[in-house]
């Protein structure tokens, strides 16, 4: 494999090691047990120079985010705050969580008001794109509190698809957390996008949503992230959302 050199080249074990995969020495070792792809092939000699803004690098077969200041954030939105980064009419705001960062971030889909939990934020406008695009098939998993005893058939009905007015809707997968008489807890795993689909596919299905948390985007779940709390991705975590998205 061979590269022009450039400004912008620089030595694989370097770019590696920079983005936290190990020490240098550690980095090379990876690239002598050929572990190590540029651009689909596999590196077999030392030296080799990357544009690490432009070439896909993966360790092991994931592909490692090597791009020079490109961030990918956790917020767990609070319920009342909307999904943009300003809002004229002084209401709260995710850009209110953000205050001090200099990257233009992205929203990764969006929460709307009242559904608070797992938001994605990130300056990677490809990533970005390709997890909120529903022919990607990234999944984003909800818990959802319902009013009305959920019937045995009801995961059955949402994985056959519900008719909404823009269009059938189907989960790929559900399962009730816990019940009580009259309202439940239940998991909603969708890769749609359209608005407010959780909570208009459970009231056609006669469960009207009392709440709304998102728990999990692909690969990155919300874990103890408290609620107003940010938290920057580890290079692991976002070589598991390049893999979901088919980077």
């Amino acid at each position: 494999m061979t590269n022009d050199s450039g400004d912008t080249q620089i030595r694989l074990q370097k770019v590696l090691a920079a983005a936290g995969i190990g020490s240098r020495r550690a980095c090379e070792q990876l690239i002598d047990e050929g572990r190590v792809e540029v651009d689909g092939q596999v590196v077999l000699e030392q030296g080799l120079r990357v544009d690490p803004a432009r070439q896909a690098i993966k360790v092991d077969g994931m592909r490692i985010p090597t791009a020079p200041g490109h961030v990918v954030l956790a917020l767990n939105k609070p319920r009342g705050v909307h999904s943009t980064m300003s809002d004229e009419r002084g209401r709260p705001c995710v850009g209110d969580y953000l205050t001090g960062r200099r990257e233009r971030l992205f929203h990764v889909g969006r929460l709307d008001a009242d559904t608070e939990g797992l938001l994605l934020l990130t300056n990677d406008g490809d990533l970005a794109q390709r997890l909120a695009h529903p022919s990607h098939g990234v999944t984003k998993t909800y818990l959802a509190q319902v009013r009305g005893t959920v019937p045995r058939d009801l995961g059955k009905r949402l994985r056959s698809g519900i008719d909404l007015d823009d269009g059938p809707v189907r989960v790929d997968s559900f399962r009730v957390v816990t019940s009580a008489p009259g309202r439940a807890l239940v998991e909603v795993v969708l890769h749609e996008g359209r608005k407010h689909v959780v909570r208009r596919m459970l009231a056609a299905a006669g469960h009207p949503v009392e709440g709304l948390v998102r728990v999990k985007v692909g690969p990155i779940g919300l874990g103890d992230l408290r609620s107003g709390k940010v938290r920057t991705l580890s290079v692991p975590e976002v070589g598991e959302l390049y893999s979901a998205a088919g980077l």
